[in-house]
């Protein structure tokens, strides 16, 4: 009896193992909070989805590197490992830029490329506007005979007064094209834009194993053939530059020879208005009704 009695006070116990479950739960909650904060940020800078020690490695290397171990005593007093680890950090890091540099590069062509669309499309609105002149002139012709023939028998001939022939748009060969091709020809001799561009650096990249030589040497096929492909670009921007120079000259021509051929038009159909309004004029100021006949100027 007395053993079942001293049995019985197991049942406090049940809360006591609730305290001492809490504190365990809250020993082992409160260390998972801040950890995963600082994953969040871990995350940001590395690739590595668990291990905190690499990430944690990474950032404090990452921040030495920008200081230049400054704060370790500079340079000389770092190990070889040390020294092979920031070498290929730089070298990823000038990875990076050249990359940068080839993403605004082909940005910049795109934008090159749609204003010579909007230049070509300019030239041709000019062209078809400076047709559209010479129809008008073509009809303005056949007015002015009419206008001619209006004067009746007796009255003085009109024949309008005409300085220049509307010849219309001068239209001329697409040199620029052939002379791009000629520097492409030219920049391909001298193996400065090879046509056949093959890529130097390999398909996968070096393995964990791999030493710091390796790494490096993979980072600088990829800056070469970002810089090839950079310069290739800079050579198209430089043909557009040329091609835009060239089309802006044309289309200056052009305009000022619209622009001469409007004043020319202007100053006929202005004639032909005037050679309009007299006659009109006339014919109500000497419309005399003599037995039924009617005489005009």
């Amino acid at each position: 009896m007395f053993g079942f009695r001293k049995a019985a006070p197991p049942p406090p116990t049940e809360p006591e193992k609730n305290t001492t479950l809490t504190p365990e739960k809250r020993t082992t909650s409160e260390p998972v909070l801040p950890v995963q904060k600082s994953k969040g940020n871990y995350f940001d800078e590395d690739d590595d989805d668990w291990g905190k020690k690499p990430s944690s490695t990474a950032s404090k290397d990452k921040d030495r590197y920008k200081n230049g171990f400054r704060d370790s005593g500079g340079l000389e007093n770092q190990s070889v490992q040390e020294l092979e680890n920031y070498a290929v950090h730089k070298s990823k890091e000038t990875t990076d830029s050249v990359n940068n540099c080839l993403r605004i590069a082909e940005d910049i062509r795109e934008d090159a490329s749609r204003t010579l669309d909007m230049l070509n499309q300019q030239g041709e609105q000019i062209t078809r506007t400076h047709n559209m002149v010479v129809d008008t002139e073509k009809d303005l012709s056949r007015g002015e005979k009419l206008l001619n023939n209006l004067g009746g028998m007796f009255s003085k001939p009109w024949k309008p007064k005409k300085t220049k022939d509307i010849q219309g748009p001068i239209i001329t060969p697409d040199k620029p094209s052939k002379k791009d091709i000629a520097n492409k020809e030219d920049r391909e001799k001298l193996g400065l834009a090879p046509v056949p561009k093959g890529r130097s650096a390999p398909t996968t990249p070096p393995n964990e194993s791999a030493n710091a030589y390796q790494k490096v040497d993979y980072e600088k096929a990829k800056q070469d053939d970002a810089l090839s492909d950079l310069s290739d670009i800079l050579g198209d921007l430089k043909g557009m530059a040329i091609g835009m120079g060239t089309e802006l000259d044309r289309q200056n021509k052009a305009l000022d020879h619209l622009s001469d051929d409007v004043d020319e038009l202007n100053s006929r159909v202005k004639g032909a208005n005037q050679r309009a309004r007299k006659l009109h004029l006339a014919k109500d100021r000497d419309f005399v009704p003599v037995y039924g006949i009617v005489l005009y100027p």
